[in-house]
């Protein structure tokens, strides 16, 4: 830990058990938080005790369907403290990527020719192709606002300057999962309503980093996943109340007509909910002494986890500046605001080797395009291996920092 910080990571990692694991007597780095982190022990317990006392399915008025109710209501009351949002503007499904399909096949079907959308080269898939593919169905348009290569930041006026009154949606990342460059979403959302437009967020990858604060952004939908932010494998969507009621969903007839039931495909993961509540209790607890609202805690929390986890980024940055054959793409400069996730190529270096010899040394850290196809094209690395990436969360170490270091210093 840095001694800058006050942030006790031992006392983080111990939550954790999954932060033991060794493999040939060598300590495992988890630096793959990108594209999941790990779990601490309150949101196992609640996922593991919620199938050992049983749960039914809901509506059934007996006490195991009551408790059904009970864990779907307490997730939406924790999501919604998550978000700044009303319960009933929270609902949940399989993962990001499912709901974002669901949701522009029941947008899109108020599109026609003569209608355009706007997206981003820095986004991922998850938030390109379900938008392309209800575009494509509906005769609609598809404007792209490019990143700068060299900053790897998205200039709000990039996106400014392909509105007009035909445009009927803009979605854009919070944070990219690839190169960790944060939007000003604000910005973006208040420029689309101006003309019209619906604005949704891929809050994924800045869910485990910064809160949330959607009644900030003004935001019409968001989406998240929790196993992003120390939860299980569940999506959730946060949908302003009136655009949730007004446009329609594709469901099974006895589905709720209602928001936010309506636009909940089948029977939820129940033990899922509960792990839900209880990594956003975990978050909240992070937030000083535990006084006021939950809310209150996560906007204290994240403020210490987003401190702490600057210092892992810029003791990243130093470092990496002192390897000549290193290259970091996106900002590395510390007046642009990212989170701590860094794409990285060695010259001279094969990307499958290097990240063969990074997993050898314990380190785990995704290669390739990690579903940001179109970050890898515009940075010119799709026929290259893509690129490695290392993302730090808070219960990563400046140790672990310097092990990354040590091995691309060969």
């Amino acid at each position: 830990m840095s001694e800058e910080s006050p942030f006790d990571v031992d006392s983080i990692r111990s939550q954790f058990p999954a932060l033991d694991r060794a493999e040939d007597g060598v300590p495992v780095a988890y630096l793959d938080g990108p594209g999941g982190t790990q779990s601490p022990r309150q949101v196992i317990a609640a996922i593991s005790q919620t199938l050992e006392r049983g749960v039914s399915n809901q509506g059934g008025g007996f006490r195991a369907s009551v408790d059904a109710d009970r864990i779907v209501e307490e997730a939406r009351s924790a999501m919604a403290d998550f978000f700044n949002c009303s319960a009933a503007e929270v609902a949940f499904g399989q993962n990001m990527t499912s709901l974002t399909f669901a949701l522009s096949r029941a947008l899109s079907s108020a599109w026609g020719p003569g209608d355009a959308i706007v997206l981003t080269s820095l986004d991922h898939d998850a938030n390109f192709t379900p938008w392309v593919l209800a575009a494509r169905d509906n005769g609609v348009e598809v404007r792209i606002a490019e990143f700068d290569v060299a900053s790897g930041e998205l200039d709000p006026d990039a996106i400014g300057e392909l509105l007009d009154d035909r445009v009927r949606l803009v979605a854009v990342c919070a944070a990219a999962n690839s190169i960790g460059t944060v939007v000003d979403v604000a910005t973006i959302t208040e420029m689309a309503h101006a003309v019209g437009a619906l604005v949704f967020v891929d809050a994924v990858h800045i869910g485990p980093h910064r809160a949330i604060d959607v009644q900030a952004t003004g935001c019409d939908f968001l989406a998240a996943s929790s196993y992003k932010f120390f939860g299980p494998h569940t999506g959730i969507l946060y949908g302003r109340l009136d655009r949730l009621a007004e446009t329609n969903a594709y469901k099974v007839r006895p589905a709720p007509s209602d928001p936010p039931g309506k636009w909940e495909t089948g029977t939820q993961s129940f033990e899922s909910l509960a792990g839900v509540t209880a990594a956003v209790d975990y978050l909240a607890g992070l937030g000083g002494d535990g006084k006021g609202s939950r809310r209150s805690q996560l906007v204290e929390g994240f403020a210490a986890v987003g401190g702490y986890e600057k210092t892992l980024a810029d003791r990243f940055l130093d470092g990496a500046g002192r390897i000549d054959e290193l290259k970091v793409y996106g900002s590395t400069s510390e007046a642009v605001d990212r989170v701590a996730t860094f794409a990285i190529a060695m010259e001279g270096e094969a990307i499958a080797a290097l990240t063969s010899r990074m997993i050898s040394a314990g380190l785990y850290v995704w290669s390739g395009h990690y579903y940001a196809v179109n970050v890898m094209d515009r940075l010119g690395r799709t026929g290259s291996g893509g690129l490695i990436r290392v993302g730090f969360v808070h219960y990563n170490t400046a140790t672990e920092v310097d092990r990354v270091l040590d091995v691309l210093a060969g």
